[in-house]
């Protein structure tokens, strides 16, 4: 496992991460190196698959600790030896003492084992997650060898039990130890475990039992998924089990890709709404725009620059329930640029007419500033005094 990555330097975080850091950490990496945003790139598509694999084991707390404690060398990462000279691994050293008094350890490594779960990243439209959509998907996996039904020997032959192991995968060893001789069980060396050898091997699968393959699924995305969440599993649908196990899972994860027009807070919507300085004075009805067309909104007279305003139940769905998030929008007044000489005459007019109480904020902020004036002017007849500079 020399050629493989710590998994918490993977996804960029410590060891002590919260399951919220990595979680995070996790859709970052996932988006920065997602397929679809780096078509035909290779190496972006090796880190998805590494960062894929880095969260499928830091996201769940019992492979976590497995692998915090032995890292690559626990059995389920696919690591090799533990580094201890003339055992197995943590397993034999175990066994050795449990094999005191002739009694040994019972377990087997051609035992059954499931296989391990897989992690499909679904690329969605804002409405598609909104709305829900039926998608087809096509991923990869292992699968039985179809050449050799997955015995991995060559067709018209099958493997024959190991003549070391008879078929147990292991092998029992007498040792000296300061307490006298010790029996443990060790994996067999000559079938590797698996209790059985194949002397010809099948020439597709090279021996393996299993072959890559190519699967297509079609799923109904529920109405209100959001970016990043893990809405579906499809159990059985990850890679095949080892010695008749049982087959891992297949985890869907969705990416949404960004809006337009808004932005989404859980089941809320966000946008931004542009009115003109006559709208914004006397009031009226303006075009809002929601998921499904256009709303009419009427805002009162005398609307400030960035005042927000809220429409029931015009958001997202929510995830495998009844009700609709709400929709927010802010206006934005915007000032006209290019005016006529009459245009700017008839605003001079306008603003002749006014008395200034039409401008609160302009009043008041008038009035603090020649507060201050009166407060300091002493100081400032000082500052300026042309006879002491």
């Amino acid at each position: 496992m020399a050629d493989k990555r710590d998994y918490y330097e993977v996804l960029g975080v410590a060891k002590n991460a919260s399951d919220d850091e990595i979680k995070k950490a996790y859709r970052k990496a996932a988006k920065a190196s997602h397929p679809d945003l780096h078509p035909d790139d290779k190496e972006a598509e090796k880190r998805f698959k590494e960062i894929n694999e880095a969260y499928e084991v830091l996201s769940d707390p019992q492979k976590r600790a497995r692998y915090d404690q032995f890292g690559f060398d626990e059995p389920h990462m696919g690591g090799g030896g533990s580094g201890f000279s003339g055992f197995g691994g943590f397993e034999d050293i175990f066994d050795m003492f449990s094999g005191f008094g002739g009694r040994a350890s019972s377990s087997r490594q051609n035992a059954p084992q499931r296989g391990s779960d897989l992690q499909y990243n679904l690329t969605l439209t804002f409405e598609e997650a909104a709305f829900g959509c039926r998608k087809e998907f096509k991923f990869q996996r292992s699968a039985p060898c179809d050449a050799c039904g997955g015995s991995g020997a060559k067709p018209g032959t099958q493997p024959q039990t190991c003549p070391t192991c008879h078929g147990t995968g292991q092998q029992r060893v007498t040792m000296n130890s300061p307490f006298g001789q010790v029996q443990t069980m060790r994996t067999c060396p000559t079938c590797g475990g698996k209790g059985k050898t194949i002397k010809e091997r099948c020439a597709k699968c090279g021996g393996s039992g299993t072959i890559r393959v190519t699967r297509t699924v079609t799923l109904n995305v529920p109405a209100g998924v959001d970016d990043g969440q893990n809405f579906k599993t499809i159990p059985g649908e990850g890679e095949p089990g080892r010695n008749g196990g049982p087959s891992g899972d297949l985890y869907i994860t969705c990416t949404v890709r960004p809006h337009r027009l808004f932005k989404r807070d859980r089941y809320d919507l966000y946008c931004d709404v542009p009115i003109s300085f006559t709208q914004a004075a006397l009031g009226g009805d303006i075009d809002v725009p929601t998921l499904e067309g256009t709303t009419s909104y009427n805002i009162p007279a005398g609307t400030q620059e960035g005042t927000s305003f809220r429409i029931r139940s015009q958001g997202v769905q929510q995830l495998r329930g009844t009700g609709r998030g709400d929709l927010y929008f802010t206006v934005h007044v915007e000032v006209p640029k290019h005016l006529g000489e009459r245009q700017k005459d008839l605003l001079r007019q306008f603003e002749d007419s006014l008395s200034g109480r039409e401008y609160e904020k302009r009043k008041s902020f008038g009035d603090q500033v020649r507060s201050y004036i009166r407060e300091n002017t002493e100081r400032f007849k000082e500052k300026f005094d042309p006879k002491k500079n």
